[in-house]
């Protein structure tokens, strides 16, 4: 098992302190930060690597973080025969919120980049099928964006908020 400051130690030698960055806050488990380009390159290797073996994607959400202007997308993932886990975060600007798509690493991230676009307005590039999943396709606007504006009527029934 390894922690997540060896990870990023490997993540580092391998992809360049440019790519990557740690951080901790000492309230939460530690996060390394990811550039967007290099995000699935990243989450192959740590896939591929055979001493961390990570191929368990758990969680991906997209996240507003409003006072910064930007949107990120957080992945939470786990391997289940090296018994570690990280959590990784890419950061994008909210007027060019395009990240790569990882599915073609972990498969599960369709569904879950799918809610990330639905929900926070993230776009991932590459991704087969990126559309709505909660919300119709018309549907205005990103609900959980913090100013996010409920529509008031929706093909001419009221919304009821």
């Amino acid at each position: 098992m390894k922690a997540p400051e060896e990870i990023y130690a490997i993540l580092k030698e391998r992809f360049g302190e440019e790519k990557i960055e740690f951080k901790e806050d000492g309230k939460v488990v530690p996060w390394i930060i990811v550039t967007p380009d290099a995000i699935r390159d990243v989450t192959k290797f740590l896939r591929d690597d055979d001493d961390l073996d990570f191929d368990y994607l758990m969680c991906l959400s997209g996240v507003h973080y409003q006072k910064e202007n930007t949107l990120g997308v957080t992945y939470h993932i786990n391997s289940t025969r090296k018994k570690h886990s990280l959590t990784l975060k890419c950061i994008v600007p909210e007027d060019n919120p395009h990240v790569p798509s990882i599915e073609s690493v972990w498969k599960t991230a369709n569904w879950h980049e799918r809610e990330a676009y639905d929900m926070v307005g993230i776009m991932f590039d590459g991704h087969p099928d990126l559309r709505r999943i909660l919300c119709p396709d018309d549907w205005d606007g990103y609900p959980l964006r913090k100013d996010y504006k409920v529509q008031e009527y929706y093909r001419g029934m009221k919304v009821p908020y």
